[in-house]
């Protein structure tokens, strides 16, 4: 296969189905949202609730009396009161962090650290719960009226989340084009509902819903404890305003003019909305049902089944079901971004920082979808079981954005600070009431689950913090090390399995980067030709001698033995040399050698071993290669790209530079100062990556390298050896690039590990 055919190959054209065309770092300014669109994005999660707001609350006062229904209204009513506050407190918070006006940001500049760990804490775990709840809900409004399809909720909750998880991932604006119909289409039902049910109310005589399978109802006395629970299971009507917050900067400019606007209007629909609904529960008399959900009985009232609007309550369910769903889309928005702000800060793993094809936090968007999935499958998805651990989050995020917003007035004392500061502070108390309210009443149900949750998260990003902290320190110390050793010297190693081509090529390099001054060896095994060692006289033109190792030990121990009899250190480096003879591309070949696979891995714990990977295609070689030329992938001025060079230079080629992969050019820029400032004297090259992968621009650079047939490019890659469960902590770059370039000709990609943990 030539290389013209490999580089003219569609690249992942299963990806490119799925999400669409790689998208350019420059063209982040395209995906920015009108006000159109940002509604039914953001604010789906609030809108959505009036689906199931009103059944929480009624749930909770049915189990306690059955007379006590009618409270729903009045509970209601203080529900929409706490919205307004809400909604109005988050519109003075966006107006001034136009970045992202989320609880971390806010508590992170005006309260300090661990209340904005906190916050945040809150926010991941809330976002998590609503994607669950939003899809559970979604799916017992089809259940409602096709009770057939119960036995299969957890199936059609787990589809669901998948075709939001695709669409997501094909970019902010195209899931916006696709949610936007549906959103605004429920809107306009929901209204047509509420506004026919109370004609009919208010001009007639109220419908009476037909309740199937209703929820057994109880014969005690209503509480104040009773009350206050129902409140705080309505009070699931609030979920999804921080969403916007946290998105600011998805807004078209100016962002913070643009994310209040959208609060507004959302505030105004979500309230009329819950309100109506509510309104007609009470007048109706729906009631919680096993098998139909509240606003499922109001629909089917309003419009009964012989009634020329009977459709109506087809539509009312169908697009309930769209809208529940396409709720989770707020989460979708908010977890990713705050995620991402917090690896940014370095609390969380940095690959939430990683944007995709699509210029989404696309890392962010899989491990949502994860959680989610495992509590819908671990509570079979049940909206009365996943609504208990719900609301928690929410609130304390409310509390601390709104109390930290407190703070930043008196700090700036802008124009009408202190109004400002009176309109926060009632939002701070008025949540910090309803999220003890939500603990106090909750506990017992499930809610300890997310109490629990919050401060265990926390304690788990202080410890990335630390270990973040500890490599920086770890590299920018080695660094000095590094420039303080002595000049650099190298001792080669080739290990020989069988004459063949990989072995030619192999020996070659070996030849070629240290003057003939290597060892070659040998560790027999079963089936090995005894005749290798004339064989290798032969092959090698008489110059080189092979010491036969002691096969009992295994190639590892074998080669580890010889490894540990020569010196190594900061500037004394020993390179093993690993040909490898592939019959076609693939993968499994390489999986078939785990003698070869099991060496590598163990040599990179070894300090100052070096590896030097050359696979080799079986007849992808015409001749040896004329010349070499070595280039080393950097990413800064740091112990492990500067100890990467300092072995480039024992290699003894001339053509040896440095070379990285910018994603942006104030990334480029950044790079070239620093390493004029403070890297070692030799050339750097920086070429673009746009789309943020170094894959496809690390491929080209290296094909304009060897396209003449006759030169063999050396890529030496610095790559940081983490041991344990740290290891998720950082990207998987160097595995990435070793398949890339395992069955590319012309190239020998060679290994610097830098050892960080032991």
């Amino acid at each position: 296969m030539s290389r013209a055919t490999v580089e003219a190959r569609p690249v992942r054209p299963f990806k490119r189905a799925l999400v669409g065309r790689p998208m350019a770092t420059g063209e982040l300014e395209e995906t920015l949202l009108p006000k159109t669109l940002a509604l039914p994005i953001f604010a789906s999660d609030p809108l959505s609730s009036v689906a199931y707001a009103t059944e929480s609350a009624l749930v909770v006062l049915v189990a306690a009396s059955a007379a006590a229904a009618y409270l729903v209204f009045p509970i209601s009513l203080a529900i929409a009161a706490l919205l307004a506050i809400v909604v109005a407190s988050y519109r003075q918070t966006v107006r001034e962090y136009e970045t992202s006006g989320g609880a971390y940001i806010v508590a992170k500049d005006n309260l300090g650290t661990l209340p904005s760990l906190v916050g945040a804490a809150a926010l991941l775990t809330d976002y998590v719960l609503t994607v669950a709840v939003s899809i559970a809900a979604g799916i017992f409004a089809v259940t409602s009226f096709a009770p057939s399809l119960g036995a299969h909720k957890v199936l059609l909750s787990l589809a669901c989340l998948a075709l939001i998880v695709l669409v997501n991932l094909r970019g902010v604006r195209e899931s916006g084009l696709a949610f936007a119909l549906p959103t605004y289409a429920f809107v306009a039902a929901m209204f047509v509902l509420v506004g026919v049910g109370l004609a009919k109310t208010f001009f007639g005589h109220a419908p009476h819903a037909v309740i199937p399978d209703p929820v057994s109802a109880g014969a005690g006395g209503i509480t104040l404890f009773v009350l206050l629970r129902a409140f705080s299971s309505g009070s699931t009507a609030l979920t999804g305003v921080e969403a916007i917050a946290n998105g600011v900067n998805a807004f078209r400019r100016p962002h913070g003019k643009n994310a209040a606007t959208t609060l507004a209007v959302l505030g105004g629909i979500a309230i009329a909305l819950f309100l109506g609904v509510s309104y007609l529960a009470v007048k109706e008399h729906a009631r919680p049902s096993a098998t139909a959900s509240v606003v499922s009985q109001i629909a089917r009232a309003t419009f009964p089944a012989a009634s020329a609007g009977s459709f109506m309550y087809y539509a009312v369910q169908g697009l309930t079901l769209a809208v529940l769903v396409l709720a989770a889309n707020t989460s979708f928005q908010g977890f990713p971004r705050l995620a991402a702000l917090m690896a940014r800060d370095g609390f969380a793993p940095r690959q939430f920082t990683n944007l995709g094809d699509r210029l989404v936090f696309s890392n962010g968007m899989l491990v949502l979808a994860s959680l989610a999935a495992l509590l819908l499958w671990l509570y079979r998805a049940n909206v009365n079981s996943l609504i208990h651990l719900y609301v928690i989050g929410v609130f304390t995020a409310f509390t601390l954005s709104q109390a930290g917003m407190v703070r930043y007035w008196k700090r700036v004392r802008g124009p009408r600070w202190r109004y400002r500061a009176l309109v926060n502070a009632v939002g701070a108390t008025a949540t910090g009431v309803v999220a003890s309210v939500v603990i106090v009443t909750k506990f017992a149900e499930g809610a300890w689950i997310v109490i629990v949750a919050i401060p265990s998260l926390v304690l788990v990003c202080y410890g990335i913090r630390r270990h973040y902290r500890g490599i920086a320190r770890r590299l920018q110390a080695g660094a000095a090390a590094v420039v303080a050793a002595p000049p650099p010297t190298n001792t080669t190693l080739l290990l020989i399995e069988s004459i063949d081509e990989a072995t030619g090529d192999a020996l070659w390099f070996a030849r070629r980067t240290s003057d003939d001054r290597f060892r070659a060896i040998h560790v027999p095994a079963r089936g090995t030709d005894p005749g290798i060692k004339p064989r290798w006289f032969r092959f090698s033109d008489e110059r080189s001698h092979l010491d036969v190792l002691d096969a009992s030990l295994g190639v590892s121990q074998a080669v580890l033995e010889q490894v540990w009899r020569l010196p190594r250190g900061e500037s004394s480096f020993v390179t093993v040399v690993i040909p490898e003879l592939f019959r076609r591309a693939s993968l499994l070949e390489a999986i078939r050698r785990p003698r070869t696979l099991l060496l590598k891995l163990r040599l990179l714990s070894e300090s100052g071993v070096v590896v030097a990977d050359v696979p080799t295609l079986a007849g992808s070689i015409e001749a040896q290669p004329e010349q070499a030329v070595v280039r080393v992938l950097v990413s800064g001025v740091n112990a492990a790209s500067m100890r990467a060079v300092n072995y480039a230079h024992t290699l003894g080629i001339k053509d040896t530079r440095a070379v990285n992969f910018a994603f942006s050019a104030e990334e480029g820029d950044a790079i070239r100062r620093e390493w004029f400032a403070h890297g070692p004297r030799i050339p750097l090259e920086v070429d673009d990556a746009p789309y943020r992968d170094i894959g496809t621009p690390l491929l080209s650079y290296l094909h304009r390298l060897t396209d003449d047939g006759r030169t063999e490019a050396i890529l030496v890659m610095p790559e940081l050896v983490v041991r344990g469960p740290r290891r998720v902590l950082h990207n998987q770059r160097a595995l990435y690039l070793k398949r890339l370039l395992l069955f590319e000709p012309r190239v020998i990609l060679v290994s610097v590990p830098y050892q960080l943990m032991r």
